[in-house]
Parts: structure tokens; C-alpha cells; sequence
């Protein structure tokens, strides 16, 4: 690993943004491909952010500025595997129900799902059940990733899956959902695909779900 290479790694997981740039940026410059800088600096330091997560050595804060520096990398680098027509692991759609303005959970996600190759198309939060669909129909995501962080939104993940279903799309969709009231058997309960407890298990299980 060269030192540019390593500068990056260790970068992400400081949640350091200008050393990921400069990194990127130096790396770059000495004639590192675009798609190993992603998959074996971006994706591999936030692979290590995600094990310092689950051990406890990391918390949820650390976790968002790591996820942000990566994001700075990932920016500089998307027009390059463009070009080079890196595939795709597939699009997400992720969004906070209706009723529902928590979003630190749903941007970790998103920032982490985009790291780990994911087209990621962010709804924000209060997202009605039926604009979750007329997005799905724009998007054709492989995933829809629902949150919600109150127990009174909650309900909302059913509707949305039930709005799915009403439109024909419930098949051709893996719908995902997390936040802090919702338990595996919430998720089991409304028809979903699959429940996350966290960020790390999030990405885990879209790779799962798009079998990537």
C-alpha cells in the first residue's frame, strides 16, 4: 500500500476530510485507478469504521464523521468510475416516513450504502407512502430503505409497504427498514424484506438483499 494509499485509509476512519482529499487527490496523481482507491481505501477503511462500531471502540458520531469523509473521496472519484464504467451494486431508494424528521440514521445509511457501491437516491425525510412509490416508478431501485426513529411513525413503514403492493411493485423491490422503535419482529410483522438494527448491519444486509 503506498503511502498516498494509506493516508486515505487512515483518513476515513479519522473522519479527517481534507486528508481523504488530498489523499485522493495524491493518489490520483501518481496513477492509482479510480476503483481501487474506492474499493480497497473507501470501502475498506469504512468496512474497519463499521468493526470499531460494533466492538465499541466507535459510537454513532464517529461513525457519521468517517462516513462524511469518505463521502468527500467518493465525490472526487464518481465522475472517474463513470468514465470507467465501474458497475453498479445496484440503486437505493432511502427515505424517513411520513411524519418523521429524523435524519442522522437515514444520511449514515445513504452515506455508507453510496461507499459500498450503491446508487443512492435520498428522499429526505416525511416521505409519504405514495411518493416513496412515485419515485420507486422513476428510480427502478433494486432497494427501498425505510426509517423511522418515533414509535408513532412507525405505522408509516406499513403503509409504504402496503403502497407498494397496491401498486404492483411489491415483487420487483426488496424494502428494507431501521430505527430506533422497530425490532425484527415489526419488520416480519408489516411484510418488509429484511430489518437493520444499525448502520453497519444496514449495509450488510442491502449487499444481501441486492445479492451483491
Amino acid at each position: 500500500m503506498s503511502d498516498e494509499s494509506n493516508s486515505i485509509f487512515n483518513a476515513v476512519v479519522n473522519g479527517d476530510i481534507e486528508g481523504v482529499a488530498s489523499g485522493v487527490e495524491a493518489a490520483l496523481k501518481a496513477g492509482a485507478a479510480p476503483d481501487v482507491l474506492l474499493q480497497e481505501q473507501l470501502i475498506a477503511a469504512m468496512d474497519e469504521v463499521g468493526e470499531q462500531f460494533e466492538c465499541g471502540a466507535f459510537f454513532v458520531p464517529e461513525m457519521l464523521v468517517a462516513a462524511r469523509a469518505m463521502q468527500t473521496g467518493l465525490n472526487i472519484l464518481h465522475p472517474l468510475l463513470v468514465d470507467t464504467d465501474v458497475k453498479s451494486a445496484g440503486t437505493v431508494l432511502i427515505g424517513t416516513v411520513k411524519g418523521d424528521m429524523h435524519d442522522i440514521g437515514k444520511n449514515l445509511v445513504g452515506m455508507m450504502l453510496q461507499g459500498s457501491g450503491f446508487e443512492v437516491v435520498d428522499l429526505g425525510v416525511d416521505v409519504a407512502p405514495e411518493t416513496f412509490v412515485q419515485k420507486a416508478n422513476k428510480n427502478e431501485p433494486k432497494l427501498v430503505a425505510i426509517s423511522a426513529l418515533l414509535t408513532t411513525t412507525a405505522p408509516q413503514m406499513e403503509a409504504t409497504v402496503e403502497a407498494f403492493r397496491q401498486a404492483g411493485l411489491r415483487d420487483s423491490v426488496k424494502i428494507m427498514v431501521g430505527g430506533a422503535p422497530i425490532t425484527q419482529g415489526f419488520a416480519e410483522k408489516i411484510g418488509a424484506d429484511g430489518y437493520a438494527v444499525d448502520a453497519r448491519e444496514a449495509i450488510r444486509l442491502a449487499r444481501r438483499l441486492a445479492e451483491v
